[in-house]
């Protein structure tokens, strides 16, 4: 039989309040205490931090404080990726970043989901779908970024932009719900 923590992963409904997957994520509340409150000159300091935190990424992480995110072991990111101030990260499941992306402030990653069927969703149980951003994409300020989205890569998403449907690679795409507005 699956644990909780493996049916989140693989897409299954899944039973958030289970032990294991409260003990991880009170352990990436307590890094996230510590990031958030180091200060801009304890650079070594953020440096631990963000490799307990996020295992998966890239070499020259940028996050600039306040950031957030479930578990932080679903990150996986290229090399120079930024995140500006006060980003979120629902790494329910795999939220996948190329290289050199570039996100900014107030940016909402989404991967949790829950049932259309309010039975279902009344017992607490959830499921999560995977995101994946491509390399050099530009992801502009308050940008909400749904469940299982994919964007291109070299493709700019405009400010305030909720990402409800994929993007293609080599594009600007802007609004709510977000589209193409022209190829690059």
């Amino acid at each position: 039989m699956k644990t909780e923590k493996q049916k989140m992963l693989s897409g299954e409904l899944y039973n958030s309040f289970d032990e294991e997957l409260m003990k991880d994520r009170v352990k990436a509340r307590l890094l996230l205490k510590q990031l958030n409150d180091s200060r801009e000159d304890e650079v070594v300091k953020r440096d631990g931090i963000l490799n307990e935190l996020l295992p998966q990424a890239g070499d020259n992480l940028w996050i600039q404080p306040p950031f957030y995110c479930d578990y932080g072991t679903n990150i996986i990111t290229g090399e120079g990726v930024f995140f500006n101030f006060n980003c979120v990260v629902l790494d329910v499941m795999e939220v996948n970043i190329g290289s050199k992306t570039m996100f900014g402030p107030n940016v909402q990653i989404y991967t949790a989901t829950h049932p259309l069927d309010y039975k279902i969703r009344n017992t607490g149980l959830e499921y999560a779908k995977p995101i994946t951003i491509g390399e050099n994409v530009w992801v502009g300020g308050s940008v909400v970024i749904c469940p299982g989205i994919t964007i291109g890569d070299n493709s700019i998403i405009g400010a305030g932009s909720v990402v409800t449907k994929s993007i293609p690679a080599n594009v600007i795409a802007a609004g709510n719900p977000c589209k193409v507005i022209r190829n690059l």
